[in-house]
């Protein structure tokens, strides 16, 4: 009798085990690109809190901030206020339309190239490169028992990636207040308890997901991988390896010939380059970013072999198939999609310019109190009280002239000596919204109807420009 194979056992496992990836240093087109993006990113995030801006006397000098306090929202000449929130939701839009735009040109460049989380991982992992070495030494490191030396060595990278989180944390609070005040209160331990939790929040993502997460989060936590490809076309220039070059594939020695084979050596190198460990050659994957490391170190082992660049290329598919069948080809990038997001662009872009253009600079609202509705008086005349708010979005003081729509009415401003009157001045600070307590009476033979249309005109003393207010002026009916 023959003994029988045991049969593999069918794994009831639901996750498979993160293996932790150890990219290899590249050099190449695409990494100097990467290097100069990331220092400027940095030195943009890290530096743009201390640039000034000068808006006039009381008001904050920092060019770019979100003032809490103050409920402002400041870039260079541009201040939001909070009535003026479409100005964000238009910004979001704006750079939604843009990533896609983006996409449809050339595939996934924000994931490789300007993304913080890629910006911070390459920069957690330059630093476990000058600590330890390169993939090798890392792996060989990773994979040793504890001893004095990994403890130190591991010390040092994970003290480096501290420090380079709190300085991503401290950087993200001085948005929200002047820089060099927040600055110099927490070197000083001054800051507030908000302070430290901002930093410490921000400081701790940085930490984690740049330093542990990694490619974990361009897979699972970020959406775009998820739906990338409805962006993609035949036209997009993506990362590609061209299989009717590179196989059948097989290692070679140099001086080896090539004939009757690909030009895949199957060295692994644009495996062990990749940030996510994609095998490129196993086609568009999820994982992939784009950010074109693969090519790198591909084309440095087709110069060792003599062999044409591109076996890994970042081009169009359309381009690649022409290669091909041995005809050129042409990347087309105005067609139906681009001409689409441009036009989508246009309109958002024009849009918010001309908003900010033709801005109003004084804003009016009007709240009727509801108890009691009106008041009839002892001479008969119908009274409403209303809370009227001015908002002066210009940093000056201005007299304005209030009168309303229904003949006969005047108004009484509460705590304003001079009493009723059908035309009263209000004296708004520049910079402010004031809230005044009225009162409007109507005489009775005025009012015919429980509702009655009512219009507050605003007039600029200063340039007469009238602001209407549409409500209603409660009565008895008939």
């Amino acid at each position: 009798m023959t003994k029988a194979t045991p049969q593999a056992q069918p794994s009831n496992e639901l996750y498979a085990e993160t293996i932790t990836i150890h990219p290899r240093k590249v050099t190449g087109t695409f990494r100097t690109i990467k290097w100069w993006l990331m220092a400027i990113l940095l030195a943009f995030w890290h530096l743009a809190p201390f640039l000034r801006w000068d808006r006039g006397p009381g008001a904050p000098d920092q060019a770019i901030l979100a003032d809490m306090t103050g409920r402002r929202g400041y870039f260079f000449f541009i201040e939001i206020w909070p009535q003026e929130v479409y100005y964000l939701t238009g910004l979001l839009l704006f750079a939604a339309i843009a990533l896609f735009f983006a996409s449809a040109l050339a595939g996934r460049v924000w994931c490789g190239f300007a993304c913080w989380q890629t910006v911070y991982t390459d920069l957690f992992v330059l630093v476990e490169r000058l600590v330890v070495g390169d993939r090798n030494a890392r792996i060989k490191l990773d994979r040793q028992p504890w001893n004095a030396s990994k403890l130190v060595k591991k010390g040092i990278i994970h003290a480096v990636w501290l420090m380079i989180s709190l300085a991503c944390g401290i950087a993200f609070t001085l948005y929200f207040d002047d820089a060099f005040t927040t600055l110099k209160e927490i070197f000083t331990f001054q800051a507030s308890l908000g302070t430290w939790s901002a930093i410490g929040i921000v400081g701790g993502c940085c930490y984690l997901l740049a330093g542990f997460a990694r490619e974990q989060v361009c897979l699972y936590m970020c959406p775009y991988s998820r739906f990338q490809s409805a962006m993609f076309d035949d036209h997009s220039l993506i990362i590609s390896y061209e299989a009717w070059r590179g196989e059948p594939r097989a290692p070679a020695r140099k001086g080896q010939g090539f004939e009757g084979r690909g030009h895949c050596i199957d060295c692994k190198m644009c495996v062990t380059s990749c940030p996510t460990g994609v095998d490129i050659r196993e086609g568009l994957q999820m994982g992939c970013i784009g950010c074109g490391l693969c090519i790198d170190a591909c084309n440095t082992m087709m110069d060792k072999f003599s062999l044409p660049r591109g076996l890994i290329s970042y081009d169009s598919t359309v381009n690649q198939q022409t290669r091909e069948k041995g005809v050129g080809g042409k990347t087309k990038l105005v067609r139906s999609r681009t001409i689409l997001y441009t036009a989508l662009l246009s309109a958002i872009g024009l849009g918010m310019i001309f908003m900010l253009g033709t801005r109003k600079t004084v804003d009016v609202n009007v709240l009727h109190e509801r108890s009691p509705l009106f008041v009839q008086l002892s001479d008969g005349s119908i009274r409403n009280g209303y809370t009227y708010k001015v908002l002066n979005m210009v940093r000056k003081d201005r007299t304005f002239a209030l009168s309303v729509s229904i003949p006969g009415a005047t108004i009484d401003v509460v705590g304003d000596e001079a009493g009723k009157r059908e035309t009263t001045e209000l004296q708004v600070p520049g910079d402010d919204v004031t809230a005044f307590r009225l009162y409007v009476n109507v005489p009775e033979a005025a009012v015919q109807n429980s509702k009655t249309p009512l219009s507050f005109i605003l007039t600029d003393k200063a340039d007469g420009h009238v602001v209407k207010s549409e409500t209603l002026f409660a009565g008895p009916g008939r």
